[in-house]
């Protein structure tokens, strides 16, 4: 009997975690299912390019994992039983699977003896009154495509505000200001301009925000949104048309409802190889998992931690099953990479736990790296074994079934 493997979310990490199990096992020993609403692998790294009027070129997941192995599933999580070990899942609307469009939601149920679980983040609008009602969010391809409406619908000198000044913010600021240079640009910080980066870090990225004209409200907490500006906790109003909300990144709720052992933001606790500390037969990668790195730091929601966390859960689930040696991947960190328009970036380097050093690459040199990395990650989702030779191994050992669906067999 094939041991069945379920991917949930085809994010960087869900997809680059399905690929290497796909180059890591036997074929006839494993059902890989990668489950996703959409058909397309989306970068998210570039969603401030999209939401800028830029165009990226497609990457249908048919092509990407064609002849691998990897069966993908056009749906939507709605449930996951980890007792029953299942997973329900709503059969998106432009699947094959479904013959016809149907008012209600085809649900169906998938059995999985490992689940890998990769739904990611989205944004997360604080509580803050009004912030879903009239705010734009670039963490998502459908919230990136919205604002790209938006802006593009503006007139000249209107006012454009994006709130929070990490990376995510500075990004979309930048691109913004840069592809729309007659729109009046402003960002709202809760600390000091890049305030975490070293001091040429700093340096140059003021230089690129006063060139590229925007406003910069530092030390500034925003208290509620409105449809025609933010309000900030010392009083203030500063007037904009369009507010873009890129403060942090909440977990999937999936995950709330399982008896999974979570992190009270609702992420899930794994060991050093990706496996929930709960249940053994669950692994979570990126933005959902809590793994610990150096420092014993708290791993941040990044793609730089995502990607490895993917590698070493593929590794360890192929070395478990085909009774080898588990790989232990060190997970740290090297470099921060800010993309600031298309023209220029900020490469920070920082410590393996993610503390700036006083060595930063800039300009078009450092823009040229950016795309490298963005380009990278991309590819490393069709190449999850970064081109080292690997070898299919056969499953000799079967984990343990639920002891529901060892009933329903028998």
């Amino acid at each position: 009997m094939q041991h069945r493997i379920v991917v949930l979310g085809a994010g960087y990490t869900g997809a680059v975690a399905a690929g290497r199990l796909a180059k890591r096992l036997h074929h006839e020993d494993v059902t890989i299912t990668l489950v996703n609403p959409e058909p397309d692998f989306v970068e998210r790294v570039r969603l401030h390019q999209i939401a800028a009027g830029q165009d990226l070129t497609p990457r249908p997941f048919g092509a990407m994992f064609a002849g691998t192995g990897v069966e993908l599933k056009l749906a939507k999580v709605t449930a996951v039983d980890v007792d029953r070990k299942t997973v329900t899942v709503a059969i998106a609307a432009d699947s094959p699977e479904r013959e016809a469009p149907e008012e209600r939601e085809a649900l169906e149920e998938l059995e999985y003896d490992t689940l890998v679980y990769a739904l990611g983040s989205g944004w997360n609008d604080g509580g803050v009154p009004g912030t879903a009602e009239h705010a734009h969010e670039v963490s998502s391809r459908p919230g990136a495509l919205r604002l790209r409406d938006r802006l593009a619908a503006l007139d000249a000198g209107r006012p454009v505000i994006v709130v929070g000044g990490g990376l995510t913010g500075l990004e979309a600021a930048t691109e913004i200001a840069e592809a729309r240079p007659d729109l009046d640009v402003s960002l709202a910080a809760h600390g000091a301009l890049g305030d975490w980066l070293s001091e040429k870090g700093r340096a140059h990225l003021r230089k690129v925000v006063d060139k590229l004209g925007i406003t910069v409200h530092e030390h500034t907490r925003v208290n509620a949104v409105e449809a025609d500006g933010v309000t900030t906790a010392d009083g203030r109003t500063v007037p904009a048309d369009v507010t873009v909300w890129t403060t942090g990144f909440a977990v999937h709720p999936i995950a709330r409802a399982t008896a999974l052992e979570l992190t009270d933001r609702g992420r899930i606790v794994v060991d050093t190889t990706m496996r929930s500390v709960s249940h053994p037969d669950v692994y979570a990668v990126g933005d959902a998992a809590m793994a610990i790195g150096p420092g014993d730091k708290p791993l941040r929601m990044s793609c730089a931690s995502g990607v490895p966390m993917a590698w070493q859960a593929a590794d360890a689930i192929a070395a478990r099953l085909t009774d080898t040696k588990v790989p232990h991947v060190s997970i740290g960190y090297s470099k921060q990479c800010i993309s600031l328009g298309r023209k220029e970036a900020l490469i920070q380097s920082v410590t393996a736990d993610d503390q700036a050093v006083d060595k930063a690459l800039t300009g078009r040199t450092a823009a040229l790296f950016k795309e490298l990395i963005c380009k990278g990650a991309a590819w490393s989702v069709a190449n999850p074994t970064l081109g080292m030779p690997s070898r299919r191994r056969r499953v000799v050992r079967q984990e343990t079934r639920s002891r529901a669906q060892a009933q329903a067999a028998a």
